[in-house]
C-alpha cells in the first residue's frame, strides 16, 4: 500500500517562503513522476508542479513559474516543492501525488493513483 504524507505547510506573510515535503512509503518510488497540487477554498485542485521520476523534467503552472521549485530525492523517498515570494492567492491545500502517466503537451493533467492527505499551505497579505 502505496501511502504519501505530506508536511511543511503553515502561516506565512506575503513575500515569504515555505518548503513542502512529501515523504512515500510502501512503493517503488524511483520508477514514478510526483506532482504536486493545490485545492483553494470554494475552488478546483489543480495542478502545481510536476517532476520526472528522473528529476530531469520539471512542469509548472504559470502562475507560479520563477517562484515555485519542485524536486526530489530519490534515496529519501521524497518530494519537495519550494515556494519563494508566496502570494495571498497561493493559499490552498497542497497535496502530492503519485503520477504513473503524463504527456509532455498535457503535463497540467495527468494521470494520478495515489494522493496524500494534504497539507495547509495560508498566506497572509
Amino acid at each position: 500500500q502505496v501511502q504519501l504524507v505530506e508536511s511543511g505547510g503553515g502561516l506565512v506573510q506575503a513575500g515569504g517562503s515555505l518548503r513542502l515535503s512529501c515523504a512515500a512509503s510502501g512503493g517503488t518510488f524511483s520508477m514514478y513522476a510526483m506532482g504536486w497540487f493545490r485545492q483553494a477554498p470554494g475552488k478546483e485542485r489543480e495542478f502545481v508542479a510536476l517532476i520526472s521520476w528522473s528529476a530531469l523534467s520539471v512542469y509548472y503552472r504559470d502562475s507560479v513559474k520563477g517562484r515555485f521549485t519542485i524536486s526530489r530525492d530519490n534515496a529519501k523517498n521524497t518530494v519537495y516543492l519550494q515556494m519563494n515570494s508566496l502570494k495571498a492567492e497561493d493559499t490552498a491545500i497542497y497535496y502530492c501525488a503519485r503520477v504513473v502517466k503524463y504527456s509532455v503537451t498535457n503535463y497540467d493533467t495527468p494521470q494520478v493513483d495515489y494522493w496524500g492527505q494534504g497539507t495547509q499551505v495560508t498566506v497572509s497579505s
